[in-house]
């Protein structure tokens, strides 16, 4: 794995450029220059890139543009970096390792940055937890970048502008990409669809140690490791690896013709780290030289393009004449059991061609 340093960049202020009144700062945030905040994004400044971020992340209509913009000048400058995603339950310890390990790739002269997605508060939307002070370390080294959005209940445990996101980080100069999911279930699969490399944390003597976990989730996994492998819980944790090798021993992996790993990991006592280390850069290797690599990202690029075009056909959808209300009385004959959802569906769409027509 190449590293490539970001290049720092300081802001500069110009006297006499801040408006005298609030009105006429209002007027002058709201204009925004897509090229000049590319070039902030690509000198490696890191207020420009987590500016950067907001707009991308903004779903003010007004902004829309300005982000498409924004996306197509770094997009000659994304695709440089090493992504990995890296998921499990609640309580396995994911931000204990991604800290210490994204410390470690560090100190190893790589330029880590993190995209961990908290879940999202119901009354205000906003990030429970906020990474930057549960990842005190690794926010603190220089080669780090970490960068918490809430879930805002997407269904599959990442931010709906992750990808967005992780271009513009790679963009920035971040040779190694760690996307934190909110570890929700049998949709966190989802991220396999935006990352080059799936690791999943498991938490061995809570019990049975496949217990909630689905065999989708195993089956995608390129390496899985057993968290919190010290004290009293070494020797569960070697119990549990063992069940583990032979239980994926007998599944087709994600990756074809990799096999997939199981480390030990203490995070706090810096063990295993190494090791996990040593399996992402052989299965970059791997993958690289078997074509996997380009071929997963084409396919995962075709596949966002599609969800992508899914959406914005619904949006459009929606804003046709009197559709809104068309859907809900539809609905509500739905849920009332007096219409089949797919004689709802159909009604639905004619009515539109109706319409066209």
């Amino acid at each position: 794995m190449s590293s490539q340093p970001p290049t720092p960049s300081a802001l500069r202020v110009v006297p006499g450029t801040v408006p005298s009144t609030p009105k006429a700062w209002t007027r002058r945030r709201q204009s925004i220059d897509a090229a000049d905040l590319a070039k902030g994004v690509l000198a490696g400044d890191r207020t420009r890139l987590a500016r950067a971020i907001t707009l991308i992340e903004s779903n003010a209509p007004t902004h829309a543009a300005d982000a498409a913009a924004l996306l197509q000048h770094i997009l000659p400058h994304t695709g440089n970096s090493f992504r990995i995603g890296i998921t499990g339950v609640p309580g396995v310890g994911k931000s204990t390792f991604i800290e210490h390990f994204g410390v470690h790739l560090c100190d190893a002269g790589h330029h880590v940055a993190v995209l961990a997605v908290d879940p999202s508060s119901s009354v205000t939307g906003g990030s429970i937890l906020g990474d930057k002070t549960r990842m005190e370390k690794l926010c603190n080294h220089p080669n780090s970048f970490i960068r918490p959005s809430p879930s805002s209940g997407t269904l599959g445990g990442v931010a709906r502008k992750s990808r967005e996101t992780l271009l513009l980080c790679e963009a920035a100069g971040f040779d190694i990409v760690l996307v934190e999911t909110v570890g929700v279930g049998q949709s966190e699969i989802s991220v396999r669809g935006m990352v080059d490399f799936f690791l999943l944390l498991l938490l061995a003597g809570a019990g049975d140690e496949l217990q909630g976990i689905k065999k989708g989730i195993i089956e995608m996994a390129d390496a899985m490791v057993l968290t919190k492998a010290d004290g009293d819980n070494v020797l569960r944790a070697e119990t549990a690896a063992g069940e583990l090798r032979r239980v994926v021993a007998h599944l087709q992996p994600g990756t074809v013709g990799w096999k997939i790993p199981v480390h030990l990991c203490s995070a706090i006592e810096k063990k295993g780290l190494a090791d996990i280390h040593s399996t992402l850069e052989s299965f970059q290797s791997f993958t690289k030289d078997s074509g996997v690599f380009d071929r997963r990202r084409k396919e995962q690029e075709g596949a966002w393009f599609r969800n992508l075009l899914r959406e914005a056909l619904m949006d459009w959808f929606q804003t046709q004449p009197g559709m809104v209300d068309r859907i809900q009385s539809t609905q509500e004959q739905v849920l009332a059991g007096r219409l089949p959802a797919a004689l709802g569906v159909q009604q639905v769409l004619g009515a539109l061609s109706a319409e066209k027509d």
